[in-house]
């Protein structure tokens, strides 16, 4: 892979990690604003209750409680949902239409229950709508559409119609909210970015930490684990053999006349070897078992809850694949490994590695590309 082609997956994948940065946090900050929504148009009507038409009230009501319901279903469903399916592909329109249908019934239910000869009636009822769009502001801030769409669904039914009235208070109001809607957008864009900007970074960082995390703990011809997270990774997996008294493996493995691949052929090849014998490596032994690159053509690994018959059997299956193995102009590739195991009840890790490289240096002895058991 090139490095432009590396920079462009991890620009995708950190776009996709912001993109979901900002779902949860839209999930996170409105669930208060739904109740929020209700509680103020239970409010407007006690205020309003003597101005308004009692059938439009219990109409407005009823789908506002029926919305509400959905909406709090919504977010039930939401926070229950496993991690990783708490996904924008799968969430976001789902809120989108919630909250259109949700803006639409209190836009429209403010309209609708606007007494057109009472002017008190009228200031508190675009008062509500102002407060209802400052929250949209503050809950779906990461979401900029999505906060534009609820003011405009809620502020501007009633705005309009006053900006049509025949007094100039009425006039008056409608410009007012309309000049305040102007200052929410330009808001809102300035907020949107600024969030979306530190979301960025906050991904860069953790993806800078993440790679140089990977590095310091990788050998880089291998991709195996190098000698020092070796060690720290086979202590914890050695703790955690005694502790919980399971059979632990160490094999111990090292390439047969590499310092004659290197003289007769180069580092360059040489180089290459241990790149495809760490492929082989990685692709032989377990996603459980760790690996490690010692040092020089040296490698170690320990497999859990591994018997010595397991061991030996994907010994074995690593001789049988580096055979297959024609790296340049080397004819032929071969091993020799030791065993060693743990019955996980006693024993010390550098006794368990030092029983495999003895059993190692006993292949050697015996004539390499071999797999010998500690005795």
């Amino acid at each position: 892979m090139s490095s432009r082609e590396f920079r462009h997956d991890q620009e995708a994948i950190i776009a996709e990690q912001v993109r979901t940065d900002r779902l949860h946090q839209l999930f996170r900050q409105s669930m208060p604003a739904v109740f929020g929504s209700y509680l103020a148009a239970c409010m407007l009507c006690w205020l309003c209750w003597d101005r308004f038409q009692h059938p439009v009230i219990f109409g407005w009501m009823l789908l506002l409680t029926a919305s509400t319901a959905i909406r709090v279903a919504l977010f039930i469903v939401y926070f229950r949902a496993p991690e990783v399916e708490r996904t924008p592909q799968r969430w976001e329109l789902k809120y989108w239409k919630s909250l259109i249908v949700s803006a639409v019934i209190w836009g429209g239910g403010a309209l609708v229950a606007m007494p057109s000869g009472d002017l008190l009636a009228q200031t508190i009822i675009v008062l509500f709508t102002v407060g209802m769009s400052v929250s949209a502001v503050s809950c779906y801030s990461a979401y900029r559409n999505m906060t534009l769409v609820s003011v405009g669904l809620v502020l501007l039914p009633s705005s309009l119609w006053l900006l049509f009235q025949p007094l100039a208070m009425q006039v008056g109001i409608a410009l007012a909210t309309l000049v305040f809607a102007s200052f929410v957008v330009r808001f809102t864009r300035k907020h949107s970015d600024a969030l979306e900007a530190a979301f960025r970074l906050t991904r860069e960082m953790e993806r800078a930490h993440s790679i140089s995390t990977y590095a310091a703990q990788t050998d880089e011809l291998t991709g195996l684990k190098n000698r020092r997270a070796f060690f720290e990774r086979a202590q914890q997996l050695f703790k955690y053999a005694e502790r919980n008294r399971i059979s632990l493996c160490a094999v111990m493995l090292d390439m047969d006349h590499f310092k004659q691949i290197n003289d007769t052929y180069g580092h360059q090849v040489g180089d290459e070897v241990l790149r495809q014998m760490g492929r082989v490596i990685s692709t032989v032994f377990r996603e459980a078992d760790v690996c490690g690159r010692l040092g020089g053509e040296e490698f170690a690994v320990l497999l859990p809850d591994t018997t010595i018959e397991m061991a030996l059997s994907i010994a074995e299956r690593l001789i049988k694949a580096m055979s297959a193995l024609r790296p340049g102009p080397v004819e032929s590739m071969t091993a020799s490994l030791g065993i060693a195991c743990s019955a996980g009840n006693s024993g010390d890790l550098h006794n368990l590695i030092n029983a495999a490289d003895k059993a190692l240096y006993r292949a050697k002895a015996l004539g390499r590309n071999q797999v010998v058991v500690a005795e």
